[in-house]
């Protein structure tokens, strides 16, 4: 009983003093240690020891790579207030680590005014239209300005990136504005050209239309004087004369062309003349309009060929 009394606060005690002494560093982590209060060692991954009451850890450092994103608010060269996102990914130089757990107390609020300082620098040279097109510029002088200045306190600028530009929201809406007005002006353009293109083909069938029914009333009449002139020369043939047969020939197309008219049950009302001698009548006036003309042809050329009435 009594050596249970002794060994129990033995091994309770131990196990505190282990737990003073001995201590675990994660992987991808450095811990500082300091004794009485002055910088002693910086300590790796892995199981570590210290003097109890003499070293104490005085704090713990990331070296994986960590991203910061800074909002800056600044105005374009064109007066138009622009907010940007800007993310920078940085890393404690393994090798730094003392600087980077020293010399700078607040790092993230150091990054923070680097960009800024930058940013307002670079973006008043700039239109908002080309801010969105050298948004890498911009980000390549962050880092630029951001290497330099943070090297020294012990961290790495792996990449900035502009990830966010973000315009005052009334000059979003004119900027959509405007490009709904140049794809509509696009959009017209293009009807206007298929508008026209159709236009121009539809002329073209039509004149295509008109040369081809132009052809074809040619060859009808060529066709029907050729029928006339066949008729003619049947009719002479069983002892009837060309006037008589051009007679005969009007008065069955009068009456075909009557016959014709008639058979149509949605055909306008004409009026024609429709007695026997309409044929003959229309075609005595026919050879007499012939004649007269004629007439008047051989007394101009008469005139012409004795202008002094000789």
């Amino acid at each position: 009983m009594g050596s249970i009394l002794f060994w129990g606060p033995a091994i309770f005690v131990g196990f505190f003093l282990c737990l003073l002494i001995f201590f675990v560093v994660k992987q991808q982590t450095a811990v500082v240690v300091e004794r009485f209060g002055r910088f002693q060692s910086i300590r790796n991954s892995g199981l570590q020891l210290k003097i109890p009451l003499v070293d104490r850890i005085a704090g713990r450092l990331s070296l994986k790579i960590q991203q910061l994103d800074v909002i800056v608010e600044t105005k374009t060269l064109d007066d138009v207030f622009v907010k940007l996102k800007v993310s920078v990914q940085y890393v404690v130089i393994r090798d730094k680590v003392y600087e980077a757990f020293y010399k700078l107390e607040y790092p993230h609020e150091q990054i923070t005014s680097y960009v800024f300082d930058v940013v307002r620098a670079e973006v008043p040279k700039m239109k908002l239209d080309d801010v969105f097109v050298k948004k890498d510029d911009i980000a390549i002088a962050v880092k630029s300005e951001l290497q330099d200045a943070m090297l020294d306190y012990g961290y790495d600028i792996i990449k900035t990136l502009v990830t966010d530009i973000d315009p005052d929201s009334q000059v979003k809406a004119a900027m959509n504005r405007i490009n709904a007005a140049e794809r509509e002006k696009i959009a017209a353009q293009f009807e206007g050209d298929a508008a026209r293109i159709l236009m121009v083909e539809k002329a073209k069938a039509e004149a295509e239309s008109k040369r081809l029914q132009g052809q074809g009333i040619a060859d009808q009449r060529r066709e029907i004087a050729r029928g006339l002139e066949e008729s003619v020369e049947v009719l002479n043939k069983v002892g009837i004369n060309s006037q008589e047969a051009s007679a005969l020939i009007v008065v069955t197309q009068h009456y075909d062309t009557l016959q014709a008219i008639g058979e149509e049950t949605d055909t306008n009302l004409i009026l024609l003349p429709n007695s026997p001698q309409a044929g003959s009548d229309m075609l005595n006036n026919m050879v007499a309009s012939f004649t007269a003309s004629n007439q008047i042809g051989e007394a101009m050329k008469k005139k012409n060929n004795n202008p002094q009435g000789n």
